[in-house]
């Protein structure tokens, strides 16, 4: 057959499946989410462990009943779950990344139901993880599932891997990526997480930032003492840490004024720029919706430059560490806890010993305590996936997705990228409103079902490619 018309039955045969999916859905929606209630509301929060186990067993019950042949992998912290099976012609090889684990439920009093009694309501499910994450993989499993009934299998093979902590920053992902590499053999990752474009309006999503948090803490006397008996004789930790935060920052540029830290920040291709000035969103509106004035410095940097193509230089919080309640004392501990997002060639630990090196010239009284990171990721817009990728997200979502370089949050995709080397890429089946880390989080019904209809026709539409191991080197611009 010649070439042509080979794509062309590649591509109806791809429409078939798809569609097969969609009247799936539109028929069995109440079986459908009765399994998305009894995932949410199985707990399963990292920072605690509770449930953690069980909602490995439940993820791993998902997949077999996807057609997966499921695994629940050690880690020296939550297990990992993994699922392949196999496609049925040669086509490449998909991973689709998710994490089973969930915040916090947070004041159980902001509920308006539990968190983990998950209700219905206007169009809505209410519960902790609805979005973030378990909604959006499960719309992935039951794509799998319905494409295998549908169709008789999958249109080309693909892994499923459930992730325990990323709520916690992954920290045993990139370990457990190494330990288990005979597993993760693909040629692409896909994930969804988070929510779609401000706007509402799908989107494809090509990377994420880092990020490293860390605290800076500055110590006095031994104990708190009266301000009035002891205030000009004993130090006061508060303004000193006041005072080097000041000088860590320019107030007009908003500059982190680190040695280094820009060295490994890469400029946007042409390409790149291009298409971050076609994403819609106006700066003075978000800030309006926040009840603020003035932007971060610079004030010229348009909104979506500063998510993506930048780094930050975040304080989190400031504290004194035993004042107790508001008391005229001179405190012994001041602390702040801050975070560094982190793009392009910036690694965490490069960025820390500069944070830590500059203290140690300038301010050798101020203790640097590191805490979790992740490292950037991504991937470039000359991927061959790219096409069939979006081509499928418009299919099953019912509208053409924006293209975004990256998002400003973190994900642990730098694993896929950097360490194994596989193009990655982002597709939220998630509303704008989801309050994912929030009480009342919540996901749309109408996006999950259309996130299973998605799933199913971007499989379709990579199946049509032919496998190669000639992908873009991941993790740099194009």
């Amino acid at each position: 057959m010649p070439q042509g018309q080979e794509a062309d039955g590649q591509a109806l045969a791809a429409d078939a499946g798809s569609a097969a999916v969609r009247q799936y859905v539109a028929a069995n929606s109440e079986s459908l989410l009765r399994t998305l209630l009894d995932y949410v509301a199985q707990p399963s929060v990292s920072t605690t462990g509770e449930g953690v186990a069980e909602a490995a067993e439940r993820g791993a019950g998902l997949m077999r009943a996807a057609g997966l042949t499921a695994e629940i992998l050690p880690t020296p912290g939550s297990p990992l779950v993994i699922g392949s099976a196999p496609g049925r012609r040669d086509s490449p090889r998909v991973m689709i990344y998710g994490h089973y684990d969930v915040q916090p439920p947070g004041p159980l009093d902001e509920w308006q139901s539990p968190p983990f009694r998950p209700e219905v309501r206007d169009g809505r499910v209410y519960g902790r993880g609805t979005g973030d994450n378990k909604g959006q993989h499960l719309a992935h499993l039951l794509a799998l599932r319905i494409l295998t009934e549908t169709t008789g299998g999958l249109p080309c093979p693909v892994t499923v891997v459930l992730d325990g902590e990323e709520e916690v920053g992954s920290p045993h992902f990139g370990w457990a990526a190494d330990r288990y590499r005979d597993r993760f053999g693909a040629d692409l990752v896909l994930w969804s997480d988070g929510p779609v474009h401000d706007s509402g309006q799908a989107a494809v999503v090509l990377g994420v930032r880092g990020i490293l948090t860390f605290e800076l803490r500055v110590r006095g006397a031994r104990y708190p003492v009266h301000s009035g008996n002891w205030g000009g004789v004993a130090p006061n930790p508060a303004w000193r840490l006041v005072e080097v935060l000041s000088a860590l920052r320019d107030p007009v540029t908003g500059r982190a004024l680190v040695d280094g830290f820009y060295d490994d920040v890469l400029p946007f291709t042409p390409q790149e720029r291009k298409v971050l000035d076609d994403i819609p969103g106006d700066l003075a509106a978000a800030l309006a919706e926040l009840g603020a004035q003035a932007p971060e410095p610079p004030a010229d940097r348009a909104l979506y430059e500063r998510l993506a193509a930048w780094p930050t230089f975040t304080i989190n919080s400031l504290s004194c560490e035993d004042a107790g309640e508001h008391r005229t004392v001179i405190p012994s501990v001041a602390v702040a806890r801050c975070d560094v997002r982190l793009v392009d060639e910036q690694r965490s630990e490069r960025v820390a010993g500069l944070f830590r090196a500059h203290l140690a010239r300038v301010a050798p009284d101020v203790e640097f305590v590191p805490g979790r990171a992740m490292e950037p990721s991504r991937t470039p817009l000359g991927s061959p996936h790219l096409a069939a990728i979006r081509s499928g997200a418009a299919e099953g979502l019912g509208e053409e997705p924006l293209l975004l370089p990256a998002l400003g949050g973190s994900l642990p995709i730098h694993v896929f990228t950097g360490q194994l080397g596989l193009p990655c890429y982002g597709v939220p089946f998630a509303n704008v409103d989801e309050a994912n880390h929030a009480p009342n989080e919540n996901l749309e019904l109408d996006r999950f079902y259309s996130g299973i209809t998605a799933s199913a026709a971007i499989l379709t539409r990579l199946a049509a490619e032919p496998a190669s191991g000639t992908e873009a080197k991941a993790g740099g611009p194009a």
